[in-house]
């Protein structure tokens, strides 16, 4: 079993910068995949970023790249640093585990184990 518990959301403005993390313990290691979905209000989840393995594969959404990184440390924490936020990025942002892979997974139901969830708001 894995356990996934988000943190970092909160209201921050136009151009602003947050940085969600996400600690996955019990039986999770740096073979993982790992990623961050987000569900805007009234919307479907959808695929933000994911990695593979301890980072040596990353895939970044197109709504998003150039502003959001993502990346994970020796301790299986992920992490999604969000440089010049916008409205749009107003969302639930989830993050999940996966099994060992070789390519990132853009699919939820690829992923195991979720998070409940953190908000982000982008707001003047």
């Amino acid at each position: 079993q894995v356990q996934v518990a988000e943190s970092g959301g909160g209201l921050v403005q136009p151009g602003g910068s947050l940085k969600l993390s996400c600690a996955a313990s019990g039986r999770a290691d740096s073979r993982n995949s790992m990623a961050w979905f987000r569900r805007p209000s009234g919307k479907d989840r959808e695929f933000v970023a994911g990695l593979i393995w301890s980072g040596v594969g990353t895939l970044v959404a197109d709504s998003v790249k150039g502003r959001f990184t993502i990346s994970r440390d020796a301790k299986n924490t992920l992490f999604l640093q969000m440089n010049k936020l916008e409205p749009e990025d107003t969302a639930v942002y989830y993050c999940a585990v996966g099994p060992l892979r070789n390519l990132v997974s853009r699919i939820e139901s690829e992923y195991d184990y979720w998070g409940q969830g953190t908000q982000v708001t982008v707001s003047s």
